[in-house]
């Protein structure tokens, strides 16, 4: 370490980015600068580069959490979009038959003038609560005949049903407009995330970028040995479960043996599932891009719909939903096709292939890979759920 650097006191806190002071960008920029791969962080606060790959990741974390805010709010606004326009329709038809209804009393106001009838007075029937009150009013009702007792009551019918219908659009035009909102919100916070993530790193030099290449390889070797750990303790369980089947089915009668419906659904799955995979993997090398659902580019949840998609199976969108959609089961009995959730606010998910490895759609500047499940640590894994 340089000489002219002082040791810090034993027990201080370090701030570093994290702290209010340190907050703009341009602060961030001269800390940046100012720093090496494994100098700690000096007296005057400044980042480490550790903490800056850790700044770095969590606004990756934060769009990726902000993307499916978005993509949430992006299929409630389209829901919600479809039903507005069904009921502008249906309010635009309602409409004319309240005008061809209207016609219609107007032709009868005509032939009972015609027959020397008293013409009916606009006004009382525009006010008019229903057809009796206005043909209580105008002293017409016993003139009226079957049909244009039928055109008064339409009339009515339709007015009332057209009201409620426009009353309904109406509300239903303002939660549109409130989740547009959300989404602009959303998009306009990833959009935000991704620049802030982009600046830091581009104010790194060349050593420092290095640096922290060496740093993120360090943390691919761990989390392949975790892989392969797990992979082995698997490939044991998987042992021990056939020398069970194979003692279990040879103390069986003939009359007992036989295919089970668990074994059956287990062969469904796997069929499934193998097509699941097999599509995954041929959207390796696409680049990340939030809010993408294929073909050219994906999110992490975009990857995964279109996967079991591909394999006739239908699962929500986003990840809060794609993790209710199926059965939950323990990471040891992880098989290939399930889907493996991170991080408490469960916004990443990838697909699992075995062997500890998955293939997912990383986040932005990523391309979709096979990574290993320990890509972020033992601790960032939610849960494992094989799609119903």
């Amino acid at each position: 370490m340089a000489s002219h650097r002082k040791s810090r006191p034993a027990g201080t806190r370090v701030a570093g980015i994290r702290t209010p002071a340190l907050a703009t960008a341009a602060l961030t920029s001269v800390a940046l600068l100012s720093q090496t791969a494994n100098a700690s962080p000096s007296s005057d606060d400044k980042p480490s580069l550790e903490e800056v790959e850790k700044k770095v990741d969590d606004l990756y974390r934060q769009a990726e959490s902000a993307t499916e805010k978005y993509n949430a709010a992006k299929e409630k606004t389209a829901k919600q979009r479809k039903r507005v326009d069904t009921l502008l329709d249906d309010v635009a038809q309602r409409t004319q038959k309240l005008n061809d209804a209207r016609e219609e009393l107007g032709r009868n106001a005509a032939a009972q003038y015609r027959t020397g009838a008293a013409a009916p007075d606009t006004a009382t029937f525009l006010l008019a609560d229903t057809p009796q009150d206005y043909f209580d009013q105008s002293q017409l009702m016993d003139r009226m005949t079957g049909r244009q007792k039928e055109a008064v009551d339409e009339y009515f019918t339709q007015q009332s049903a057209t009201m409620k219908k426009r009353q309904e659009a109406t509300q239903n035009l303002e939660t549109l407009t409130e989740s547009q909102n959300h989404l602009q919100t959303a998009k306009t916070t990833v959009q935000t995330k991704l620049s802030d993530a982009r600046e830091l790193l581009s104010k790194l030099t060349a050593e420092e970028k290095a640096r922290l290449a060496a740093i993120e390889k360090r943390k691919q070797e761990e989390a392949a040995r975790k892989a392969a750990e797990l992979a082995r303790q698997q490939a044991e369980a998987e042992r021990q479960r056939q020398e069970e089947a194979q003692q279990q089915e040879s103390a069986e009668t003939p009359s007992e043996s036989g295919t089970s419906d668990s074994s059956s659904t287990d062969s469904s799955y796997a069929t499934n599932a193998e097509k699941a995979l097999a599509f995954s993997r041929s959207q390796i090398g696409k680049p990340y891009v939030w809010g993408a659902t294929g073909p050219d580019s994906y999110d992490c949840s975009g990857l995964t719909q279109a996967a079991w998609k591909a394999a006739g199976v239908d699962i929500p969108r986003v990840t809060y939903d794609q993790v209710n959609a199926g059965t939950t089961v323990s990471l040891a009995n992880a098989q290939p096709g399930d889907l493996i959730f991170f991080y408490d606010d469960i916004t990443h998910v990838g697909i699992y292939i075995g062997n500890g490895m998955m293939i997912h759609a990383p986040k932005p500047g990523a391309y979709v890979r096979e990574e290993s499940i320990y890509y972020d640590g033992e601790s960032s894994i939610h849960s494992v759920v094989r799609p119903a």
